[in-house]
């Protein structure tokens, strides 16, 4: 599948200099160009107010557009009212009617479609078992439990073959276990079915584990859009380095820059080497970035990076210990050490070093 689109290549969805404003004043979504490629499942990530269920709801064509055109399989669909638009749409309160058994559910929108009954009864029963739910059809949604309530919800919106599906927090009411489960059962779907889906949540790890690309939204913008792996390894920016996943950061200036490389002079005089990603000059103001688990614990061979630590914290957390220092300043540095089953006598208040290597070291933008 090729990510990388541009509108030449048929985009599913395109959004072209989108703009989004409730009261005149406030741009909620600000310029947005974004292709969907057929057949992608593409994640808007982004903290509450970022601007990524007002561009799903526009999508869906609950919410109008202040400026800008939003393009379905290349036919502009600002005009078009929603119920027109065959899009497919999965909420987070399942907007099942209660009144109606399960496979009625399923049998609604292709009513509305006008299609025979002996194909809405193929249609019905073709969802319900592609979901794993068969034998439920003929059960209320009372008498079903949360995730499968979903299921029904997930099932309801791909009966009728859209070409597009919308989802927005769908998983947000399930508990931990039973959601990373659906995680994986709307990834498989998703594989079998080529549909494009456009999936909405706040929840990274949801959208690293089900995406071919994320867009990352904050104020309006998109930050960074990519593929899971290349977002977490690459952050463009200290705001996706620190939403996406766990992150160390180091507050310093630039004191020179070689190639690929720079030397940076944390606040607290520590001289550490990094990969020049977001800085451009020497005296430039810099966030680093460093993940937990890149960092080696007491090392033993040279690093481009060897500091001193004050451990303040040791969390057990089974496969890896979580440990907690002071480091180059960051009273809040963390560390992840694999346990290999060690009896190693760590605690509170020991000194230790800590090594990584430059290019798992990221000199981004100063955090403002």
């Amino acid at each position: 599948m090729n990510l990388g689109i541009s509108a030449s290549d048929g985009a599913a969805v395109r959004f072209e200099k989108v703009q989004k404003s409730y009261d005149g004043d406030t741009l909620v979504v600000k310029d947005l160009n974004l292709d969907i490629a057929p057949g992608e499942f593409l994640t808007m990530l982004g903290p509450s107010g970022s601007g990524k269920t007002t561009c799903l709801m526009m999508l869906a064509g609950f919410e109008p557009a202040t400026h800008g055109e939003i393009f379905l399989n290349d036919r502009p669909i600002n005009d078009v009212p929603p119920y027109k638009r065959g899009i497919g749409m999965v909420f987070q309160n399942y907007a099942l009617f209660p009144h109606m058994s399960v496979a009625e559910n399923l049998a609604f929108p292709l009513e509305l479609r006008k299609m025979d009954k002996s194909e809405q009864k193929a249609k019905v029963q073709r969802a319900l078992d592609m979901v794993e739910l068969g034998a439920l059809g003929n059960r209320r949604p009372a008498q079903l439990s949360g995730g499968q309530q979903q299921r029904v919800a997930v099932a309801r919106a791909l009966v009728f073959d859209p070409e597009l599906v919308l989802m927005d927090e769908p998983l947000g009411a399930l508990d931990k276990q039973l959601r990373e489960q659906m995680q994986y059962e709307i990834k498989h779907i998703h594989q079998s079915l080529g549909v494009t889906v456009v999936y909405v949540t706040h929840d990274q790890s949801e959208a690293l584990t089900m995406s071919d690309r994320v867009a990352v939204f904050e104020d309006g913008r998109i930050q960074q859009l990519s593929r899971p792996d290349e977002l977490y390894e690459n952050p463009h920016n200290s705001f996706v380095a620190q939403f996406i996943g766990e992150n160390n950061k180091l507050e310093g200036k630039v004191v020179s820059i070689d190639g690929t490389r720079c030397e940076v002079l944390v606040d607290d005089g520590t001289r550490l080497v990094s990969e020049a990603v977001n800085v451009s000059a020497s005296g430039e103001r810099t966030t680093l970035s460093l993940r937990p688990e890149r960092i080696e614990f007491d090392p033993v061979d040279a690093m481009d990076n060897v500091v001193e630590g004050l451990i303040k914290e040791i969390i057990y957390l089974g496969d890896h210990l979580r440990i907690v220092m002071s480091v180059a300043g960051n009273e809040e540095f963390v560390v992840k050490v694999r346990n290999r089953g060690e009896k190693r006598p760590l605690a509170p208040g020991q000194t230790h070093r800590v090594g990584w290597a430059a290019g798992d070291c990221k000199a981004l933008d100063a955090v403002a």
